[in-house]
């Protein structure tokens, strides 16, 4: 199998089986003869349907006294160890007396053959040497754990304070200018491939005037912020490019304004059992569901418009928002089509407020300063105020920049890990640390080191508007990072604030995750108050999404976060406030270089790695313990995840094998092994969810209780399930739990068989 060079100088399309590269860079991608060449078949055509575990962990072994003796350890973590053959084996054979004259004549025989592979010798050495006294010799590649070592030796908070630098003076530019000049970096740094892809989108932005809201009976207009209108002062026309909801629909609405808390389904109830609900202006807390969810539901119970606000109860920010309004996006991602709405994704006019406006508009009692925390409510005998909500978002089109570079790994080219980084103001430092991770990169590939995968790093483009950027990428070359993305790496915003180190990962990478963290931890910025590891494959947002709702790509995220290690964002990171600048969050960097080291090895790790490090088995642990908390879980359900876990043990045993001895490492097999490991969260993807619910089934929701997001969020109360009465919602309503169930059921069945079909790469050795 050969993979031709695929260029093109606008970075279009992924197309066939490479990524696109410029013409002007010799980029050839065809495999190495001692690597994937011989290495057969991948899985990606391996047949799955039909398939049975040929063998389970009880039937496996002739005779249980010589199991008993070679049962496997486990580690605390899962980790299975390779066994070792017996050392005290010792073979015995007998040797036959021979007679003097034969000896004599096998001396002299011996002689001259000896002196003749002398010769040869000799002779071959002369003419190696002759042939190749032009040819530099390469260098031989540092072993693993001294590679790390000096991978992170490099990586300095100097450095990365250096660039953070250079890459600010260049805020007053345009986006063009800041891809461009990231491109010189890169290719600067060492990277032989490094493309700037535009793409044309639509855009919604603030209008020439601010948004405003305005009390019916008292004629007063208030800015988002709380302030009046007529005391508008320059700070505040800055304040509104934080201040508004992206794609929403534009134009002006009056009405009552409810007060629906949290906008769960039991809150607008509650709301409808008082009054009408139609073109009615909701007032909506953000927290507890997906943002994108409740407006779904706001549109389908009759509102026209709705007022979103952080109630400071549930601020997990050490700084006070309470008179901050906010930024959030509408857009599930990708750039949005225009249609008969004119563009915007909603038919309500949505606006974010501060809290301290809130507090107004609802009459709320006073929160007061100390604990517990009083949460912002409209009072029973309050009088409900009539407003206009005036919303004048612009729609126009926008060019955004990718800047896309790659390190070609030596055994599997084809293999990508991707790095991904934002570039707009919301992203703090990640494009200095993206820049200081590709430095000490390829600084180690001067000196004679090559990964075994590819490495793609990306810039993206729109991020805060729906991650644009990284949805046109993705999409263009979904064909390619179907069958080739390996995990994704997310530098979203890795420091935004100094209080907790934070992990984010799938549950295949959970272990990984976890384990780098523990290590970074022993030496921690705080000396001894360091916290404990802190793992959840939470459901966040940014640029990750697409890799992991789209392509079920294993994702992992490091961050430093402004809350206490007991505290849960639930859906509050959609809300976007302004944010400090590096400079002023981290002055020394230290926390900045923390996450780039962890990055590092995660990456080291996954393009190094001869078995891939994921771990299957935490796939079905984590479905495992969801599965706990349902009721009405079929019993085939159950069996059938039991099943999973069973032999997802024996696989990750297996596949310790070739990951910790060298002599198993047949180019196919290992080819093969890996895309297994690649491809089990793919199992896991639902066809459609509700609005704002990744459709990836194992990524958890930001709350304390883990559940299937499929069934805390289901599609039927945006169709009517909830608004019926009791004898049709229980007829309704359990026919849709089936059918949730039904879907996690085909999820661990088509997983069970993608984990049988590993099982038999195994067969017969």
């Amino acid at each position: 199998m050969a993979y031709s060079k695929v260029c093109d100088v606008q970075g279009g399309a992924l197309d066939g089986e490479a990524l696109h590269c410029p013409e002007a860079l010799d980029l050839d991608w065809n495999l190495d003869k001692d690597g994937v060449q011989e290495s057969g078949p991948s899985m990606d055509h391996m047949q799955m349907q039909h398939v049975e575990c040929p063998r389970s962990v009880s039937d496996r072994g002739p005779d249980h006294e010589v199991m008993e003796s070679v049962q496997p350890s486990i580690s605390p973590h899962g980790r299975f160890e390779r066994l070792q053959e017996d050392p005290n084996y010792n073979s015995r054979f007998t040797r036959a007396p021979g007679h003097k004259e034969q000896r004599q004549l096998q001396c002299f025989t011996l002689r001259y053959l000896l002196a003749g592979l002398v010769l040869l010798v000799l002779g071959f050495l002369v003419g190696w040497f002759t042939h190749t006294s032009s040819i530099k010799p390469r260098l031989p590649a540092p072993e693993s754990s001294d590679l790390l070592k000096e991978l992170l030796e490099g990586i300095k908070a100097d450095k990365i304070k250096s660039i953070q630098r250079s890459f600010s003076s260049l805020s007053d530019e345009g986006e063009e200018a800041r891809a461009r000049y990231l491109y010189r970096q890169w290719v600067e740094f060492g990277l032989t491939n490094v493309q700037v892809s535009d793409h044309t989108v639509l855009v919604s932005t603030p209008g020439s005037t601010p948004n405003t809201i305005t009390d019916r009976s008292s004629h007063q207009c208030f800015l988002p912020t709380g302030i009046s209108c007529d005391q508008r002062g320059p700070i505040d026309g800055q304040q509104q490019q934080f201040s508004y909801a992206a794609y929403s629909a534009a134009g002006s609405v009056q009405g009552e304004l409810v007060d629906v808390q949290y906008g769960s389904v039991d809150d607008l109830r509650r709301a409808k059992d008082i009054l009408n609900l139609t073109n009615q202006i909701a007032v909506v807390k953000l927290g507890k569901a997906p943002l994108l969810y409740k407006l779904a539901l706001l549109s389908q119970w009759g509102f026209g418009g709705a007022l979103l606000y952080v109630d400071p109860c549930d601020a997990p920010f050490s700084r006070s928002i309470f008179h901050q309004a906010f930024r959030v996006t509408l857009n599930p991602g990708g750039s949005p089509a225009i249609d008969e709405a004119g563009g915007s994704l909603t038919s309500l006019l949505v606006q974010p407020i501060s809290a301290f406006l809130a507090k107004a508009l609802l009459s709320s009692e006073s929160m007061g300063n100390g604990k517990p925390c009083v949460p912002l409510t409209m009072p029973s005998n309050a009088e409900r105020k009539k407003i206009t909500l005036t919303v004048g978002n612009q729609l126009t089109y926008k060019k955004i920049y990718n800047v896309v570079g790659y390190l070609r790994g030596r055994k599997n080219p084809d293999r990508y890990v991707l790095v991904g980084s934002r570039r707009d103001i919301q992203g703090g430092g990640s494009s200095a640390i993206m820049n200081q991770l590709i430095a000490a990169l390829t600084e180690r590939t001067k000196r004679g080191w090559e990964p075994d995968r590819s490495t793609v790093f990306c810039s993206w483009g729109g991020s805060a508007l729906g991650n644009i950027g990284s949805y046109e990428w993705g999409e263009d070359n979904s064909v390619v990072l179907q069958s080739n993305a390996v995990a994704y790496i997310s530098l979203n915003a890795p420091v935004r604030g100094t209080e907790t180190l934070r992990a984010s990962a799938s549950p295949t990478l959970l272990q990984l995750t976890s384990d780098i963290q523990r290590r970074q931890l022993l030496s921690c910025i705080r000396g001894g108050n360091c916290p404990g590891p802190n793992v959840s494959s939470l459901q966040l947002p940014g640029d990750v999404s697409f890799f992991a709702n789209q392509l079920a790509v294993p994702t992992m995220e490091f961050a430093f976060e402004q809350t206490a290690a007991e505290e849960t964002t639930s859906f509050l990171s959609e809300a976007q406030f302004p944010v400090d600048s590096p400079e002023t969050l981290d002055p020394l960097f230290k926390f900045h270089e923390t996450i780039a080291k962890m990055t590092a090895e995660a990456l080291l790790r996954l393009v190094n790695d001869p078995v891939l490090p994921f771990y299957p088995l935490d796939i079905t642990l984590d479905v495992q313990n969801k599965l706990k908390d349902i009721s009405a879980a079929p019993p085939l359900l159950l069996s059938s995840a039991s099943a999973l876990r069973d032999h997802a043990a024996f696989f990750q045993s297996e596949m310790m094998r070739p990951a910790n001895d060298p002599k198993e490492r047949d180019p196919a097999h290992m080819r093969m092994l890996n895309d297994v490991l690649r491809d089990l969260e793919k199992s896991f993807i639902l066809p459609q969810t509700s609005p704002g619910v990744f459709r990836n089934l194992l990524y958890t929701l930001p709350e304390k209780t883990a559940q299937f997001s499929v069934l805390s969020f289901p599609q039927e109360p945006l169709l009517g399930c909830s608004d019926i009465n009791k004898v049709q919602k229980h007829s309704l309503c359990g026919k849709a739990v089936n059918r949730s169930l039904s879907l996690l059921l085909r999820a661990v069945q088509s997983a069970d068989r993608l984990v049988c079909a590993g099982l038999t790469l195994f067969e017969n050795e």
